[in-house]
């Protein structure tokens, strides 16, 4: 054998490395240029909205201003709310916010597998599903006050609703699209339909399940602040209708950065759970 052939491999493997690095060093750069992007247009509206405010071209009362809002956000870190610790309400509404999601994607994936493998009770229940779909779901927060009281259950309850149709569907549809060479084979080798289900459709369907979760919890956050906003005794709702009742724009809008803060970390913890499991899929250009 030639040494020309021999020392082939070695030059092949030696492009592809410098290619490997190259693409690594520019994925790094891409990701430097969008942090520092998303940095300077969060430091520009802040800063454009401080002087605004400042020179009195937007009215700082209704609109407040960024220095106000972080004011606000120390006073309650550091001294607390009038329901009580900052901390305290984060978590309160994290909690029933948690629950909610946990209850609505678990009803919304088995119901959402069982319509999508099922097509007679896909049939029997689907017009009842649209008709529930079509109704507006945050109308329903003061009707779970009623009848669960001011306590967190009328605020879970509110955060399921939202959840379980998003998930719904995207299970579903993650149930139907399921490849049915797979479906056929694993009948061939004599898999019952539990173990098609459960071996086959569910691990096909996971990637539309974990699509809808990132939206969902989302939806479970509204869910809570909204039912805290219409009557509770702790949470962050709360503090957004005592600021609004004592006219303190700031208030507002420092809660809404809390729970903005909240909703980027669920939505961290999402994506790296989510990357954990599909190690297999291509990292997206936008991340």
């Amino acid at each position: 054998m030639s040494p020309e052939v021999l020392s082939t491999p070695v030059v092949d493997t030696a492009k592809t490395g410098v290619r490997a690095h190259s693409r690594a060093r520019a994925a790094r750069k891409r990701r430097a240029l969008v942090m520092s992007g998303r940095v300077l247009l969060l430091v520009g509206v802040l800063g454009l909205w401080e002087v605004l405010s400042r020179a009195k071209v937007i009215d700082p009362f209704n609109f407040s201003m960024p220095s106000k809002i972080w004011d606000q956000i120390w006073t309650w870190t550091m001294h607390g709310t009038a329901q009580g610790s900052l901390g305290e309400q984060i978590w309160y509404t994290l909690y029933e916010a948690l629950i909610g999601w946990v209850f609505g994607v678990v009803v919304g994936v088995v119901l959402g597998i069982a319509l999508g493998r099922i097509t007679f009770l896909a049939d029997v229940l689907g017009p009842y599903i649209k008709v529930l779909n079509s109704l507006p779901r945050i109308v329903l927060a003061p009707i779970f006050v009623i009848w669960f009281g001011l306590g967190p259950l009328s605020k879970i309850a509110s955060a399921v609703v939202l959840v379980f149709f998003p998930v719904f569907f995207n299970a579903f549809q993650g149930a139907r699209e399921v490849d049915r060479n797979l479906v056929a084979n694993a009948r061939i080798l004599g898999a019952s339909d539990r173990r098609v289900t459960l071996q086959v459709v569910i691990p096909s369907a996971t990637s539309w399940i974990f699509t809808s979760l990132h939206v969902s919890f989302g939806f479970a956050l509204i869910g809570a602040i909204v039912g805290e906003y219409i009557g509770a005794t702790k949470g962050i709702g709360l503090l957004v209708a005592t600021s609004q009742g004592t006219f303190n724009a700031a208030g507002v809008y420092a809660a809404m950065v809390i729970l903005a803060a909240v909703a980027l970390v669920a939505e961290g913890l999402l994506t790296f759970a989510e990357r954990r499991i599909f190690r297999w899929k291509p990292a997206g250009s936008g991340d």
